[in-house]
């Protein structure tokens, strides 16, 4: 791993929070735990590895533009696999 990934909360109210991510290639997120429903959606095209709580690891393929959300509980690192900055704008539902 090359660094920690830098977050920078655009809004932060009582219905959502919406956080811009930056990933240096090799940059991570450390291990944490959704605890809101959420919303992603990536600037860039390209791929972010996932290491779950057990230690399984998926790729994830992710296309600038295209979202996808998932439940509150979702425990896991994210990882840019890519030789090129990884972005992408988180929104939380409250």
């Amino acid at each position: 791993m090359t660094g920690q990934a830098v977050s920078t909360v655009q809004i932060d109210n009582d219905r959502v929070r919406v956080t811009e991510w930056r990933f240096a290639p090799g940059a991570a997120t450390g291990f944490h735990r959704h605890e809101y429903d959420y919303v992603v959606v990536p600037m860039t095209t390209g791929a972010l590895k996932l290491i779950g709580p057990d230690g399984a690891e998926a790729l994830a393929e992710l296309t600038a533009g295209v979202s996808y959300t998932h439940r509150a509980g979702v425990e896991h690192d994210v990882i840019n696999v890519n030789d090129f900055e990884f972005v992408f704008v988180e929104v939380e539902l409250k």
